[in-house]
């Protein structure tokens, strides 16, 4: 029986250790930010496969409405949804959405990165044009939405883009 008792006692004292050390590296893991834009060298992040565009050739933003949130894609070969992107300064962007009866909105908050710094609000049929001017990392809230249907708006996304100087 002291066996049976020895071999509990163990095996509890491995779990409870198991368990603290999985919720340390847990915490550590928390301590980070999870955007890209809470670090402190973002820009470093930007290369060639994710920037989009440059001064002398437009980046095109395709926004569509997914199942649960709205779905953020630049003209990047290989690109994925709301994944991060970077733009060089003075590139002209091409806000649109590839899906016909979409609309879509989105917002910088007070602090846009581009001219005009009004929300940018367009749909299938409507591109919206606009500079990107002011360098730094952004977080910005998208939306997208079907014309003509009730329950039609698709959840916010928070995607993220870096304006290089």
């Amino acid at each position: 029986m002291t066996n049976r008792q020895q071999f509990n006692r163990w095996s509890a004292l491995l779990l409870l250790s198991f368990v603290t050390l999985l919720s340390s590296a847990s915490s550590q893991a928390q301590k980070k930010g999870k955007y890209v834009c809470d670090e402190e060298q973002p820009a470093n992040m930007c290369n060639a496969t994710n920037t989009c565009g440059s001064p002398s050739s437009a980046c095109t933003i395709d926004i569509t409405r997914g199942s649960d949130s709205a779905n953020v894609k630049p003209s990047i070969p290989d690109a994925k949804d709301n994944q991060l992107f970077c733009i060089k300064a003075g590139t002209t962007v091409v806000w649109m959405s590839s899906n016909k009866n979409n609309g879509f909105m989105v917002s910088f908050g007070t602090d846009s990165p581009f001219d005009p710094d009004d929300p940018i609000r367009g749909g299938g049929k409507k591109q919206v044009t606009t500079k990107a001017v002011t360098p730094g990392c952004y977080k910005y809230d998208a939306g997208a939405f079907r014309s003509g249907t009730v329950y039609g708006m698709s959840g916010g996304s928070k995607p993220e883009l870096i304006i290089l100087p």
